[in-house]
């Protein structure tokens, strides 16, 4: 199994939660990474670099599902 799609020798669960105990901020990038069994080092990656390209509008999706999800 490669590196960006092992996450912590977990499969992918089938609901999406906020993973608060391995979170950095929220823990959305987390709670992705278990959803979808991508490292949340891509998905920490690719919110900053939506962030830097998209001129803020995807902080906006971060906090709404901060706010939504769990």
């Amino acid at each position: 199994m490669s590196n960006l799609t092992q996450n912590n020798s977990r499969p992918p669960s089938r609901g999406f939660r906020l993973d608060k105990q391995s979170g950095k901020l929220f823990g959305v990038c987390s709670g992705l990474a278990n959803w979808s069994g991508v490292d949340a080092l891509i998905w920490r990656i690719g919110f900053v670099a939506a962030v830097l390209l998209g001129v803020g509008f995807p902080i906006l999706i971060y906090l709404a599902i901060a706010l939504i999800a769990d």
